[in-house]
């Protein structure tokens, strides 16, 4: 900034000051040499390094050779002019690189430098690093969540935003899983630890931030190999419209040096190669206040052109919170019995189902009592308790076992229980459908999405009773993991865009073989955030709603940018290599674009 100011002040002296006193041309000639080094050595600088390590053309090395040539013609004024503009708009594009940057700043504020940790009966301060997985830390009102862990004292209201953008507080009491990041409002938690702090969701979201301009979408690697190519066609042009026409045309050196220098001037392709990654850039930010994290642009473009989305059921367009509406024993099996066999067996899940049934279940169950404890992926789970072994889980296990299930219609999941190859009977599990399902598949075929899929582990039942309800008419079910990626390959096979839409643990593999990948609800999953594309914090269907809106508008200013950019420095090109226009009109050509498309491109930040 005082470089610029500086700079412009010595420029408006050299242009002033002949107007109102006569001054020896070799000390105008000085001002302007000094204005010019003051605003551009930064430049002249990077052409002569990058010349060094064989980087020609680039915009420092067509800035310099212009502007040079316009000294040696005697457009003093218009050389230095090149040098200010272009400091404009650098100016102009650090303001929309910070202004970005803002919409994901507090992301880099969620990881705080201390935390309160209990040691010999005593509350010490430490750094987080510092602090044990089994480690008891304390959170007071206005503190963020150092770690993450289990609330076991406390109850408080607690604001999530940073990590979901959700306004509307949560509340935590003991039980509850406590997320780094977040601040407690207005009560005392104390937390065990259970994750180191390099592990905890705050670092993995600071880790996933960090790295999201790696993954450049094909738009930015579009621009580097155009202007790999347009950047030496453009100064061969400028060399041969300086050269030919004086040696085998007559023409006047000087005039054609001046239109070659004009080129030159308007030819930088700095309006594309600043403008595009910083829309991106920009877009990441956007979609970040809106609780979704993208892992780089090329997610972020290729969402734009999602043709297709397929939604896991539960956890995903369900809430996950499941029930136990039925018991159906079967036999002399009484409904008690049947109860407590199946909690047993469940008990070495951790499945919102195997949950649903301990809580039905009522009583604890001790460790001690359950030996050869196993889940089997896709069909349920196995145990032997009191000398008896039991399974519990789908129709599919029972018949891998040689025990005969009877069919049931229940619209619920069912999970058949049998112990020593004896069926025992079923229980019914419901889950409820999410609040915004319904109306974020509307939304999505307003945004252009041509096909709805689901596809589930759970029974046919229960699938067509959630798609039915949604409206969803293409719905698979029964599926392992690895069905379900299969499935999504026929989907994939037309080259359409696919997104996959799953709770980000036992769907994985499926998450990371789509297009995009979006992990629903996913805060505290490494599971999600290793596989996943983008990362939907909010538990809600309607957050992918709110990604596709970012990703489309980022893409709509990108291709305004493209358009505009190349389009005007063509019209440009022409009227320079004709002579009707000078290099204050080039300055416009290059700088003017460069400034209009960075404001373009801040309009992301809107969105």
């Amino acid at each position: 900034m005082t470089k610029l100011a500086v700079g412009a002040a010595v420029f408006l002296v050299g242009l002033l000051l002949p107007r109102f006193c006569d001054i020896p041309f070799a000390a105008r000639l000085g001002i302007f040499i000094a204005a010019y080094l003051i605003l551009g050595y930064d430049v002249l600088f990077s052409a002569v390094r990058n010349l060094f390590h064989g980087e020609l053309f680039d915009e420092c090395f067509l800035m310099t050779v212009s502007t040079l040539g316009a000294f040696a013609i005697g457009e003093y004024p218009e050389a230095v002019a090149v040098m200010l503009f272009y400091q404009i708009g650098e100016l102009f594009q650090d303001v929309a690189v910070d202004r970005s940057r803002d919409s994901i700043t507090a992301l880099m504020d969620i990881r705080p430098d201390s935390a309160s940790v209990l040691r010999g009966g005593e509350w010490v301060t430490v750094s987080p690093d510092e602090v044990a997985v089994g480690e008891t830390i304390r959170v007071k009102p206005g503190e963020r969540v150092p770690l993450d862990g289990v609330v076991t004292d406390g109850i408080s209201s607690v604001d999530t935003r940073a990590l979901t953008g959700e306004s509307v507080p949560q509340t935590w009491r003991a039980g509850d899983a406590a997320l780094s990041g977040c601040v407690a409002e207005n009560g005392v938690l104390t937390i065990t630890v259970t994750k180191e702090a390099g592990e905890s969701t705050a670092a993995k979201i600071l880790e996933l931030m960090q790295s999201a301009a790696e993954k450049k979408a094909p738009a930015e690697n579009f621009i580097t190999k155009f202007a790999k190519i347009y950047t030496p066609a453009v100064c061969l042009v400028a060399v041969l419209l300086a050269v030919m026409p004086p040696l085998f045309f007559n023409g006047s050196w000087t005039e054609w040096i001046r239109r070659g220098c004009v080129t030159l001037a308007i030819s930088c392709p700095c309006a594309l190669v600043i403008s595009i990654p910083l829309t991106f850039f920009g877009g990441i930010g956007a979609a970040s206040k809106k609780g979704v994290l993208v892992k780089g642009s090329a997610y972020l473009e290729a969402l734009a052109d999602a043709d297709t989305v397929v939604f896991d059921k539960t956890g995903t367009l369900t809430e996950g919170a499941f029930a136990v509406t039925g018991i159906l024993p079967a036999g002399a099996v009484s409904e008690e019995e049947l109860l407590s066999l199946a909690a047993h067996a469940e008990a070495v899940s951790n499945h919102p189902i195997a949950r649903s049934i301990l809580d039905a279940y009522g009583r604890p169950v001790p460790d001690g009592e359950i030996a050869d404890a196993r889940e089997i992926v896709g069909r349920g789970v196995s145990c032997v308790w009191q000398g008896k072994t039991i399974l519990a889980g789908n129709a599919a296990l029972m018949a891998e076992n040689g025990i005969d299930a009877p069919r049931l219609t229940a619209p619920g999941t069912v999970v058949h229980t049998a112990a020593d190859g004896t069926y025992c009977g079923a229980l019914v599990i419901e889950d409820r459908i999410k609040e915004d399902a319904s109306e974020a598949l509307r939304e999505l075929e307003a945004l252009g999405v041509k096909r709805i899929a689901m596809l589930t582990g759970d029974r046919r039942e229960a699938a067509e009773s959630v798609a039915g309800a949604l409206g969803v008419k293409d719905v698979k079910s029964g599926l392992l993991p690895a069905d379900k990626v299969s499935c999504l390959e026929e989907y994939m096979a037309d080259g359409k865009k696919t997104v996959f839409v799953g709770d980000g643990i036992n769907d994985a593999p499926v998450l990371a073989r789509a297009d995009v990948g979006a992990a629903m609800g996913a805060l505290g999953s490494d599971a999600a955030i290793g596989a996943a594309d983008i990362v939907l914090m909010k538990d809600r269907p309607s957050a992918l709603c709110d990604a596709i809106r970012v990703s489309k508008r980022t893409k709509r200013i990108v291709t305004e940018n493209i358009a505009f950019a190349i389009g005007v420095k063509l019209v440009f090109i022409l009227l320079g290599a004709f002579g009707l226009i000078g290099m204050w009109a080039a300055v416009f050509g290059d700088v003017g674009v460069m400034l209009l498309a960075v404001l373009n491109a801040m309009r992301i930040l809107r969105a």
